[in-house]
């Protein structure tokens, strides 16, 4: 069965950096595009950045939204089944639930609504 764990969330202040983690299980993450997605209090989700399948590239390509653009980093460990999100110069505006999501296809989008698999969510909080 398909499952998607988030982790790493917590409470820092502005211009601290975290690592989210995504680990995949049930499915092989490397033929999934991967998507990292928030949502704020009141707010719809949104995506935040996503990577393409990898298949048997060692060079998948991301996309990332123009407000994480420089500061966020999405990356993907092929042993250890998991997708990464490193969040760096982080900003209040940055705060909300962190989800992962899979889509088997080989492009990615920061569509949520095109992702059929979905984690329970990791809250990130930033202080200012």
């Amino acid at each position: 069965q398909l499952r998607i764990v988030e982790s790493g969330g917590g409470l820092v202040q502005a211009g601290e950096s975290l690592r989210l983690s995504c680990a995949a299980s049930g499915f092989t993450a490397q033929y999934y595009a991967m998507g990292w997605f928030r949502q704020a209090s009141g707010k719809e989700r949104e995506g935040v950045s996503c990577i393409t399948s990898g298949g048997t590239s060692n060079n998948p390509s991301t996309v990332y939204d123009d407000a994480v653009k420089g500061r966020f980093t999405i990356t993907r460990d092929t042993v250890r089944n998991t997708v990464y999100l490193q969040m760096d110069n982080l900003k209040p505006e940055d705060s909300g639930v962190y989800f992962c999501a899979a889509n088997p296809k080989y492009y990615c989008s920061l569509d949520p609504s095109t992702y059929p698999n979905w984690g329970q969510g990791t809250q990130v909080t930033v202080s200012s």
